[in-house]
């Protein structure tokens, strides 16, 4: 079982800010100011409750992570950019340093994705839509 320990400081942050990234992702895609904080505590809640609850060290571990990587002014491109290559680059690393732990990581994220999807009037359209390029980032088939 992988933990934060087993990852350089750089390896971290790749992974820390694909799982956050994610998140952002999927409210920025609909952005409305309204639902910002009601999809911020979210994700808040998602990391909190994986940090105790999972079965993986490495989610737990990633479930402590209160950093997003992106500050609050960070336009869509950006996040997409950097959350999409983040996910990508974190795939590779952990199918090479920790397989096991590949399934656990993705089905994280994609928690992440849809709680925040889920937490203000129902998911939209363009949530569904960024939630299927994070799955494909992820190296899985949609759904």
């Amino acid at each position: 079982m992988a933990a934060k320990g087993d990852f350089s400081e750089d390896e971290w942050k790749t992974l820390s800010r694909s799982v956050t990234g994610a998140g952002m992702l999927v409210s920025l895609a609909h952005k409305d100011f309204t639902d910002s904080f009601g999809e911020a505590n979210a994700l808040a809640r998602e990391m909190a409750t994986e940090h105790v609850h999972s079965q993986s060290q490495l989610v737990r571990d990633l479930g402590a992570t209160h950093d997003t990587g992106f500050g609050l002014t960070a336009s869509l491109q950006k996040v997409e950019a950097e959350t999409i290559a983040a996910l990508g680059a974190s795939v590779t690393l952990l199918t090479a340093t920790a397989p096991d732990e590949l399934d656990a990581y993705r089905a994280f994220v994609l928690a992440v994705a849809n709680k925040v999807a889920e937490a203000k009037g129902g998911v939209v359209a363009q949530e569904t839509a960024m939630i299927a390029r994070i799955t494909a980032a992820l190296g899985m088939a949609a759904a």
